[in-house]
């Protein structure tokens, strides 16, 4: 999501532990073994290097020296992330991270390269790589670019929650109230839906006040930020 999506969050109150997304916020990584990184490389020492220092900063760690080994996992519905080489025999990093894309698996995409690779590496970017790191690889950049890439994930996936709990809030409204809520969220005034959908005034206000209740938006503002995030238009 760009930045304007992001701000549709302030204002819309959830019960779910977590909160909304402020990308002005950065809360400390707490590193844990619930995050998983996945590790893609056909040099056995650079992968299992890798691998060991990053179980020793507390991640998961699961190793392939391929993408069809990589492709033949059941990835677990966890925030992680996955280092992966530019060069591969077979698939390579790339069609593998295009592939991904294609099916919608959404696991940020950390890719390393030989000095070389660079053009092919900044190809991965656009595509919407996390970071490139130049082999050999510095521990830290290392270290950081997973952190990066764990809190993308993390944040994707408390996106995806909260839309989900908004969506069923959404659900709880009848085709009329839906029909006010989105223009009343397109910034029309109650006279205008009124004339809009040739019902009276009174019985705007009436679904609206419904609207309000059943997406627990205490105003216009808020509500307008719902429509947005469910992206509902007129």
């Amino acid at each position: 999501m760009d930045g304007g999506k992001h701000h549709a969050w302030r204002d819309i109150h959830f019960h779910s532990p977590a909160s909304p997304i402020r990308p002005d916020v950065q809360e400390p990584l707490r590193v844990s073994s619930s995050f998983f990184v996945h590790i893609v490389d056909d040099d056995k020492e650079v992968r299992e290097s890798l691998g060991d220092l990053l179980r020793s900063m507390g991640y998961e760690v699961a190793l392939y020296g391929s993408a069809s080994e990589f492709l033949k996992v059941e990835l677990l519905d966890a925030p992680g992330c996955l280092v992966l080489d530019v060069r591969l025999p077979g698939t390579s990093g790339l069609e593998l991270q295009e592939y991904l894309a294609r099916i919608n698996i959404r696991v940020p995409v950390i890719l390393m390269t030989g000095h070389g690779d660079i053009p092919m590496s900044v190809r991965g970017m656009k595509a919407g790589a996390v970071d490139f790191l130049t082999k050999p690889i510095r521990h830290q950049d290392l270290i950081d670019a997973v952190a990066t890439a764990i809190r993308i994930d993390q944040d994707r996936r408390r996106e995806g929650a909260q839309i989900a709990q908004l969506q069923e809030r959404y659900e709880l409204l009848t085709s009329r109230e839906r029909q006010v809520m989105a223009l009343v969220a397109s910034g029309l005034m109650n006279k205008q839906v009124a004339n809009e959908l040739s019902i009276s005034e009174v019985t705007v206000k009436m679904h609206r006040g419904n609207v309000m209740r059943k997406l627990r938006a205490k105003s216009v503002a808020t509500l307008a930020r719902i429509a947005e995030a469910l992206d509902i238009q007129t």
